[in-house]
């Protein structure tokens, strides 16, 4: 007995190998919320307690003061700000020391080659 099979259509091979690949998507899916559900690992709900709230920025009370930042005549103390909070947003602390502005001289190709140059120091 010669085995012959059901259709040869290209579209109705797609239309059958889709369905069966979104099925196991849609499987997949309940899965991972059903381990997220009955996840071990997670740490169990402690009941909250009223605490006192923590200051946005930590004070250190025994440090020697930090010197004052070098500003260049001409920059603006709120552009000096807004520098140093993109930096705090970045990840970065401590406290901006200098600011110096770069002339970028020739193309742009030059202007990210010294960029460059100064993430890797």
């Amino acid at each position: 007995m010669e085995h012959s099979p059901v259709t040869t259509n290209p579209l109705i091979i797609m239309l059958i190998n889709m369905t069966v690949v979104f099925i196991v998507l849609v499987a997949l899916i309940y899965l991972i919320k059903l381990i997220h559900f009955v996840d071990p690992t997670k740490p169990k709900a402690v009941p909250a307690q009223v605490e006192e709230e923590e200051p946005l920025v930590a004070v250190k009370s025994e440090s020697a003061p930090m010197p004052a930042p070098v500003v260049e005549e001409g920059i603006n103390p709120e552009v000096i700000a807004a520098i140093s909070a993109a930096i705090a947003a970045y990840g970065f602390s401590g406290q901006v020391k200098a600011v110096h502005i770069l002339n970028h001289e020739g193309t742009p190709w030059r202007a990210s080659a010294k960029f460059n140059n100064l993430q890797r120091k």
